[in-house]
Parts: structure tokens; sequence; C-alpha cells
């Protein structure tokens, strides 16, 4: 684990993000003797990012189909 000033820190942030990104944490140490540590976060993966699929069936026949399924639903409700 690297240790940085935090004069050090701020004038190389992009290497300590770098390396905290590597290492998995950093620490920073003030003049006032405090000391902090910058982790990564993992990102939350989205509930829309999923694997698409392989399928035979064009854009206009999806597209034929959901307007079928409109106009069907309309005259339902009418």
């Amino acid at each position: 684990m690297k240790l940085y000033t935090s004069s050090d820190a701020r004038q190389q942030f992009s290497e300590v993000l770098d390396t905290a990104k590597k290492e998995g944490k950093v620490l920073i140490r003030r003049r006032d003797r405090g000391l902090f540590s910058l982790t990564v976060e993992e990102a939350a993966a989205s509930p829309f990012d999923i694997e698409g699929i392989s399928t035979d069936v064009t854009t206009s026949e999806i597209v034929d189909t959901l307007r079928r399924e409109r106009e069907r639903t309309d005259r339902n409700d009418s």
C-alpha cells in the first residue's frame, strides 16, 4: 500500500487514483498527521446490462408485431 502526502496526492491525483485502482487502497497523510485512506468502489451493475440474444427475427417483424398488438389493445379498450 502506498502512502502519499496530501500535497503529493493533490499534485499527482491521477497517479493516486491509478495506484488505488491497481493496489486497492492508498493512504494520504496531512500535515496535521491526519491519515486518510482512498479505496476503489466497485460500480453496481445496471439491471439493464443484459446480454443480447441471437435470433432470426427481423426489426420489421418486431415493429409489425408491436403495431398489431397496440391496435388490438386499442380496440379492446374502446
